[in-house]
């Protein structure tokens, strides 16, 4: 099972990201790195040649590397920007909505297929799969005994042998996306003129319920879970059914994760999770759930 570093899905200033994917091509326990912004096309200070510097410096480094696409196209000029990005005749890309996949399939380049690509069924997934897809990340909200099901149906396993199961494993999930940006609104701000604020809240603007508790993070238009998942304990229990785990950038201690998530691979530590860390979905539990244990849930 290989570990994958899912796109930045904050706003990092350029000399931040840079620096980050420095350590990133010196560290031995990632494997696949994805590159792009995928929330707000004004507020990243990096370009599609930038993003391809730092994945030619990746794949020097040994890693594979991939680009992400926008998860929620609102211009001409997005549009533009990703057809020049599954245009770049290097690095596989990850389609984020179904405007990237019908041009991916057009084009005839293979892709990934994003945890935003609304897939329930085995017939979305053989759909996918006909339409050029190599790997899928699993909506996050998605439980093992989901994906076990899914996968045992007569035509996924025709297929099977076609496509990498990704599951997003660390991090903040992002839940919804919107037209209107929360942050900017969150500041009296129009999403025109915002000026940039996102920058002031490097890991989201945290929001609390009146008893004090942190249900979400605003990131823009994205809203993503309150509590940070990790499936860092549930690891031993994927075999023969996930073939690469997905941590999400964080401000602090990304590569230290990276770590622990390379040494549990076939388990022999069992973490105690933070107050507001959750692994509840994939132990088809309520979201927020946080279950110590890790056999409990697990078979």
């Amino acid at each position: 099972m290989k570990i994958s570093l899912g796109p930045i899905l904050y706003y990092w200033p350029k000399e931040k990201v840079e620096a980050f994917y420095r350590d990133v091509a010196d560290s031995d326990d990632i494997d696949v790195v994805y590159l792009g912004e995928t929330v707000c096309p004004k507020r990243s200070e990096l370009f599609l040649k930038d993003y391809l510097d730092i994945a030619h410096q990746l794949r020097e480094a040994g890693k594979q590397v991939r680009l992400s696409t926008m998860t929620l196209l609102e211009s001409p000029g997005m549009v533009r920007d990703l057809v020049r990005c599954i245009d770049n005749g290097e690095f596989m890309v990850e389609a984020n909505d179904m405007g990237a996949v019908f041009l991916a399939q057009q084009k005839g380049v293979p892709f990934v297929a994003g945890a935003a690509i609304n897939c329930y069924n085995q017939h979305t997934l053989k759909y996918l799969v006909n339409a050029g897809m190599q790997c899928w990340v699993m909506p996050v909200e998605l439980s093992k005994e989901w994906l076990a099901d899914i996968l045992s149906q007569d035509v996924v396993q025709d297929i099977r042998s076609c496509f990498d199961v990704e599951v997003f494993a660390f991090g903040h999930m992002p839940l919804a996306w919107s037209a209107r940006c929360f942050t900017a609104r969150a500041e009296n701000r129009a999403k025109d003129q915002c000026g940039l604020c996102c920058i002031n809240y490097p890991c989201g603007r945290s929001v609390t319920s009146q008893d004090g508790h942190q249900v979400f993070i605003l990131n823009g238009i994205q809203t993503q879970s309150g509590h940070r998942y990790n499936l860092i304990n549930q690891l031993p229990h994927m075999h023969g059914l996930v073939d690469m785990v997905r941590l999400s950038p964080q401000v602090e201690d990304t590569l230290l994760w990276a770590k622990r998530f390379h040494n549990n691979l076939h388990g022999g530590q069992n973490y105690c999770l933070g107050e507001f860390e959750s692994n509840g979905y994939w132990l088809k539990l309520p979201g927020m759930s946080r279950m110590e244990s890790v056999n409990h849930y697990e078979s």
